[in-house]
């Protein structure tokens, strides 16, 4: 069903008097005639919502895959990474405001186009990240399922808020995510980042076993960081598997937050609490040393991935097990 111009009518919505319900994500905003959704990439016009956001690109780069991150997805590649405008989190430390939490200048690029530029960049992984993919849901299909067919790997970088339905239609087209979880308390959703933990924890529990997923928590001070918090955390990670990968990142002040930054005492005791109950626990946008960062074998502790930055190198690891203990690598290469 065509929309207005290169412009799609969206999926997921409903008519109610006169408006629009979106139903992809639990904000599930009403819109009035002419105007979007938080997220700004869907509109209503003349009674049907329209993916405004459809191709239109504000971003573009290669990072090394770290960079996401993801440590266990093909360490050691270079992943082309791509980004729209907008947002359907109103985080106040987010590290991207200027792309996520406005309308910004964009390129429009059709999906053929998108999977022309990954080929000649000379990639096979492209990454969809910066701001929320999961709003540039019509695309995403689009460019996933092209991509797949060129042999290309579909990477989320993603807050995971979205409904179980339009999840389930577009994990066959992800390869890896890593989904942010923000904290294990409700209250950091609703009166913080205005969201819904329960929908991010399902998207974790749907996304697992289906792709390859890693987590992320970004810990900031009196917010989310209390020992309390992190058990209970780590224990929902781990209820998930012991192999789960988990990475904690330090905070720094952005945008509206002023927070001072994360203290390291805290990101090692954040990783003390995980490593009683995950084998993969890494520290990011800090450097404590290379246990924090390098991946070990959990049966005997022989580096399988050393990194330098976000530089990663597979070392140790034959056909596709630890070269000094025969246990299998839990690494997708």
């Amino acid at each position: 069903m065509s929309g207005s111009g290169r412009h799609p009518v969206a999926r997921y919505w409903q008519a109610e008097d006169g408006r629009i319900r979106c139903l992809l994500c639990p904000n599930r905003c009403l819109i009035a005639p002419g105007k979007t959704g938080r997220c700004l990439g869907r509109r209503n016009v003349e009674g049907r919502l329209i993916a405004e956001n459809y191709g239109e690109v504000v971003s573009w780069a290669v990072d090394p895959v770290e960079k996401k991150p993801l440590y266990h997805f093909y360490p050691g590649a270079e992943i082309f990474s791509v980004a729209t405008y907008g947002c359907n989190l109103l985080c106040p430390f987010c590290q991207n405001w200027e792309i996520s939490q406005c309308r910004a200048p964009t390129r429009y690029i059709p999906p053929e186009e998108l999977v022309r530029m990954v080929e000649d960049a000379g990639l096979r992984l492209v990454s969809y990240t910066y701001t929320e993919p999961l709003i540039w849901f019509e695309y995403l299909l689009d460019c996933g399922r092209l991509m797949h067919k060129a042999g290309i790997k579909n990477v989320l970088v993603t807050n995971g808020m979205i409904e179980p339905e339009p999840l389930e239609e577009v994990l066959p087209v992800v390869d890896a995510m890593n989904i942010d979880l923000k904290s294990i308390r409700e209250e950091f959703y609703r009166d913080y980042v205005q969201g819904f933990l329960p929908a991010v924890l399902n998207t974790i529990r749907q996304a697992r076993g289906r792709c390859h997923i890693e987590l992320t928590t970004l810990l900031i001070p009196g917010r989310n960081d209390s020992e309390a918090e992190l058990e209970a955390l780590t224990d929902f990670v781990a209820g998930l598997g012991r192999n789960t990968v988990l990475h904690f990142s330090r905070y720094f002040p952005r945008h509206k937050a002023r927070e001072s930054v994360t203290p390291e005492k805290t990101l090692l005791q954040a990783a003390e609490i995980a490593r009683k109950k995950l084998d993969y626990v890494y520290l990011g946008n800090v450097y404590l040393g290379p246990e924090f960062r390098d991946t070990f074998c959990p049966g005997c502790g022989t580096v399988l991935v050393d990194r330098s930055g976000y530089q990663g190198r597979v070392v140790n690891v034959e056909n596709g097990k630890c070269r000094v203990c025969g246990r299998v690598a839990e690494l997708i290469m």
